[in-house]
């Protein structure tokens, strides 16, 4: 079993039920033109009310008026299915779309890490299910024995010496073959695929076209086409319509978890991380609404995600009702996960550093949380800086320095202080016309705390310059 392929019959629907607030509520995409319009699919509740693929719209109303109609949206597919595509390249590198309906991925170089297909195939399963996605899936030596094998079966798994047995109990009708071949076979009293196997190769070659025999033994294995390989975009691009405006940014959270939901499975099967996206809101009357989402460091935790972009869009301003949303990420950055402790002691619901941080910057602005760099100057007030992109961090050897800083030094007066450490000087400064010749020393305080201050050399009074955590 080298080969998994995964069927998705109703990915077109399942699409737009995950968007859906009540993905039970009946509902029918509508496709074909406009003076004869017909269901293009229709769910389980819908289903149960009479309705029926394929049937006229116009008899899907007389029939009942208590169900939704959508249109059916190509787009929406097509983008639906390059997501699962860049969710399955998180499996393996070797992922391809050349079938209708379906995505087959090569296992063989996957076991070491996943597992045999026992545990891979359960773990493809339980993602595509809480994504929102029906599916059906099977395992073979081929790509294409695994895409037929898959017409018929679920979660079965052939191996080399099983093939052909399998194989042979297939109906021609689900077989892949041509429906005008499949028709011929019929007339012929052919209903299997080992009747077929059974026709001499040179009668085959006489009587049908050259494609017929090569799927055949693509079947089989004896002649493996190359298939086109997926290669995972270098942007995630998303977006959600809705059929109404939506005026309240507390609607907006659902289709808000959806993408970002889906922007983290991106991540993951790349490997990568989002430092900074975006989401568009569009409207009917007004330049599409923008709120900017950026981060110190990559993530790519679907939570996370979503709690920085909904403390970001409480504080948005939206001119008029939104008609969709689209989520765009272009800094896609290597992701490198924070290490913890084998042991950690935090309580369980303790918020860590990092998402205490974005959230601080996301209620605050961006401004108002940064993190700092150290910068080469030995003047307290002039030693650090604002962390800026590309340039290499100053590493210092110098004695231990306070964690809080005064914006301005004042006197030590009123505390009851002792000196505890000897004097430091810092001397400096005489190139930019802000010379400095300061003694510091370390002070305890009768309260017990630890300060940093200083004696402008030649003078007896403390300044108090910042205090030690």
């Amino acid at each position: 079993m080298r080969w998994i392929c995964l069927l998705l019959p109703q990915l077109a629907l399942d699409a737009v039920l995950r968007q859906q607030t009540d993905p039970d509520a009946p509902l029918a995409l509508i496709g074909g033109p406009s003076q004869r319009r017909v269901l293009h699919a229709v769910n389980a509740s819908a289903r149960q009310l009479g309705l029926r693929r394929g049937m006229l719209l116009s008899a899907a109303h007389a029939l009942t008026r208590d169900f939704h109609a959508l249109p059916f949206d190509p787009k929406l597919e097509a983008q639906t299915r390059l997501m699962l595509a860049s969710w399955a390249y998180g499996f393996s590198s070797q992922v391809s779309m050349v079938f209708e309906h379906a995505l087959v991925l090569e296992i063989g170089a996957s076991r070491a890490l996943f597992g045999g297909w026992d545990q891979l195939g359960r773990r493809l399963s339980s993602e595509l299910g809480e994504m929102g996605f029906r599916h059906r899936l099977a395992a073979a030596p081929n790509p294409f024995a695994a895409r037929i094998m898959v017409n018929v079966h679920d979660a079965i798994g052939l191996d080399d010496g099983q093939l052909a047995t399998a194989l042979a109990g297939i109906p021609v009708e689900r077989s892949g073959l041509p429906p005008s071949v499949t028709e011929t076979l019929h007339r012929s009293g052919l209903r299997k695929l080992r009747q077929v196997f059974a026709i001499p190769r040179e009668s085959m070659v006489r009587r049908f076209p050259p494609v017929v025999l090569e799927h055949l033994d693509s079947l089989r294995g004896t002649h493996t086409p190359p298939l086109p390989y997926f290669e995972p975009p270098d942007r995630f691009e998303a977006r959600i319509e809705f059929e109404y405006e939506v005026e309240s940014s507390q609607a907006l959270l659902f289709p808000l978890r959806r993408l970002t939901s889906d922007l983290a499975t991106f991540l993951s099967s790349r490997d990568g991380g989002a430092q900074r996206f975006a989401l568009y809101f569009e409207h009917e009357r007004h330049p599409d609404s923008v709120l900017q989402v950026g981060l110190l460091t990559p993530e790519r935790e679907a939570s996370q995600l979503f709690d920085l972009s909904r403390s970001r869009l409480e504080q948005l301003r939206l001119p008029e009702g939104i008609r969709g949303m689209r989520l765009v990420a272009d800094d896609l950055p290597p992701f490198v996960p924070i290490s913890r402790d084998l042991f950690d002691t935090r309580p369980a619901q303790a918020v860590g550093w990092e998402q205490l941080r974005e959230r601080l910057r996301a209620r605050l602005g961006d401004g108002a949380v940064h993190g700092i760099r150290l910068h080469a100057d030995h003047r307290p007030e002039r030693a650090t800086r604002t962390p800026v992109e590309n340039v290499r961090p100053f590493v210092a050897q110098l004695p231990p320095r306070p964690t809080w800083l005064l914006p301005h030094p004042i006197p030590l007066r009123g505390f009851g202080h002792e000196v505890v450490d000897e004097a430091e000087r810092i001397e400096t400064g005489w190139w930019d016309g802000s010379d400095v010749r300061r003694d510091y020393v370390k002070v305890l305080t009768r309260n017990g705390q630890r300060a940093w201050a200083f004696r402008v050399v030649g003078h007896d009074e403390l300044w108090l310059q910042g205090w030690f955590g």
